[in-house]
C-alpha cells in the first residue's frame, strides 16, 4: 500500500495569520502533488519564541482543538488529506503545552500529542513555556494508515520512538524546530546535523517504521546571533534509507511515497520486535544505575 506524505519546510514570520496563510498555501501545493498525509513544522504559526523567556509570548497560545484546527479541518475535508498541525496549546490558565493535532481526511480532529521531552538549553528555553506532555505516546488510525507523532526534542529518545511504534504506528512524524547557533556552525554544524539525522534513521531501523522529520528554515532571533534553522527536512524508510531531503536554506514542499507493506517485510527479516527481552528491561524505569 503506497501512501504519499507531504513535508512542509517553511520560514516563519512574526504574524501568526500570515504564517497560517502560508501553511495553507503549502498544504494546497502538497495535496496538488498527491500528498495524503501532510505535516507542518513545530510551532509553525510563530517565530521560535523560546529563544527568550518573556511572558508576552504566552499570548500566542490557543485552545486545541480550537480556531486553527477548525479552519484546517475544513481544508483537510476539502483536500481529503490528513493534516498534522503543531500548535502552542493553552490548556488552562498557567498550563501550556507544545502540541500537535491530528486531523483526518474528513476534517475530524482525531486527537493530539503533547511533547513529552522539554529541553532547556541556550536559545531553547522551553521549560519556561511548556508543561511536559501527559497524554503518553500515541498512534492514530487515519484514512491512509496508522501514524504516530513526536515533537523535536523527543527525537533523541529511543524509548519514545519504540513506544509509539508499539502502539502500531507505521510512520513516525517529527515536527521540528532545530538549528545552529551561528557561532558554533563552523566548528560543530556538520556533526550536529549528522547526529540529528542519524538518530532518526536509527529509530526507523530499530522499529521497522518510516520516519519523517519536518523542520523550519531561515534565521530567527532577538539578536544577530539567534538560531539558523537548518531545514534539511527528510524522510527515510524502515531500512533507514533516505527517501528525500530538503535543502538547508530554502522553503520546500517534499512529497514522497511510503510503501507501508515494507513495514511487515522489514520486521519479518529484521525481527527486532520479536526478539526483545521484555522480561529484562525493568531497569529502564530508573534515571541512572549507580
Amino acid at each position: 500500500m503506497i501512501v504519499k506524505i507531504g513535508l512542509i519546510q517553511m520560514t516563519c514570520g512574526t504574524d501568526p495569520l500570515a504564517n497560517l496563510q502560508k501553511a495553507i498555501e503549502q498544504i494546497h501545493q502538497a495535496a496538488s502533488r498527491g500528498a495524503q498525509i501532510i505535516c507542518l513544522p513545530e510551532l509553525f504559526k510563530s517565530r521560535y519564541f523560546c529563544q527568550t523567556e518573556d511572558h508576552v509570548h504566552f499570548g500566542l497560545a490557543e485552545q486545541v482543538p480550537g480556531p486553527t484546527t477548525e479552519r484546517l479541518g475544513f481544508l483537510a475535508r476539502e483536500l481529503e488529506a490528513v493534516l498534522i498541525v503543531p500548535l502552542f496549546e493553552r490548556r488552562a490558565p498557567g498550563v501550556y503545552h507544545n502540541t500537535a493535532a491530528v486531523i483526518d481526511a474528513d476534517g475530524t480532529c482525531l486527537g493530539k500529542y503533547r511533547k513529552m521531552h522539554i529541553p532547556d538549553d541556550p536559545l531553547y528555553y522551553e521549560k519556561f513555556y511548556f508543561t511536559p506532555g501527559d497524554l503518553g505516546f500515541l498512534a492514530w488510525d487515519t484514512r491512509y494508515g496508522r501514524i504516530g507523532i513526536l515533537i523535536c526534542w523527543d527525537q533523541w529518545y529511543p524509548e519514545a520512538a519504540r513506544l509509539t511504534a508499539l502502539h502500531g504506528a507505521r510512520i513516525l512524524f517529527y515536527p521540528t524546530a532545530v538549528g545552529w547557533h551561528p557561532g558554533e556552525k563552523a566548528e560543530l554544524g556538520e556533526s550536529q546535523h549528522a547526529a540529528w539525522e542519524t538518530m532518526q534513521r536509527s529509530h526507523a531501523i530499530a522499529n521497522g517504521v518510516f520516519v519523517a522529520a519536518i523542520n523550519r528554515t531561515g534565521h530567527e532571533g532577538p539578536s544577530a546571533d539567534g538560531i539558523e534553522f537548518w531545514g534539511a527536512s527528510f524522510a527515510c524508510d524502515p531500512a533507514g534509507s533516505i527517501l528525500g531531503r530538503c535543502s538547508h536554506d530554502r522553503e520546500e514542499t517534499l512529497v514522497l511515497d511510503c510503501d507501508l507493506d515494507m513495514v511487515d517485510a522489514m520486521r519479518t527479516h529484521w525481527p527486532f520486535l520479536r526478539d526483545r527481552r521484555t522480561d529484562a528491561y525493568q531497569d529502564l524505569m530508573h534515571r541512572y544505575l549507580d
